[in-house]
């Protein structure tokens, strides 16, 4: 005598009396809200480094230009003698790497004061962002 497996019951009903199969469950989706940071955070932060580039390249190119300018068209100006036979050209030479220094420092504090601190609230609202998605 042979024994037949078990087999499983068909997945249809196979009486009119017999109560369908249960449907199975269906994903929740949460539901769906505004993310953390905003688009006005960006462009906040965006004209801030906007107005950072501009600032520090202004006052280094700004410089740069008037001494090119000043040697071009005044150059009675530039061959002037200030102090001890040290002509202005010469001098106003010498003070483009001070005024380079102070591009760099200018952009350095517009960086700690106005980007930075907005860079690091987007950044964390952002992190945050994320793990919230994470534990749906």
């Amino acid at each position: 005598m042979s024994h037949d497996p078990p087999h499983s019951p068909p997945p249809y009903p196979t009486y009119p009396w017999q109560p369908a199969p249960p449907e199975p469950p269906r994903p929740q989706r949460a539901p769906a809200r505004e993310p953390i940071g905003h688009h006005d955070d960006l462009r906040v932060l965006r004209g801030a480094y906007r107005w950072q580039r501009r600032t520090a390249t202004l006052t280094a190119l700004g410089y740069f230009t008037l001494f090119l300018v000043l040697s071009a068209c005044a150059p009675d100006v530039m061959t002037r003698d200030l102090a001890d036979g040290v002509p202005a050209g010469l001098l106003l030479a010498l003070l483009q790497l001070p005024v380079t220094w102070l591009a760099i420092a200018l952009y350095e504090h517009t960086a700690r004061r106005h980007v930075d601190p907005l860079a690091e609230r987007i950044r964390k609202e952002a992190e945050l962002d994320a793990r919230r998605g994470a534990i749906r």
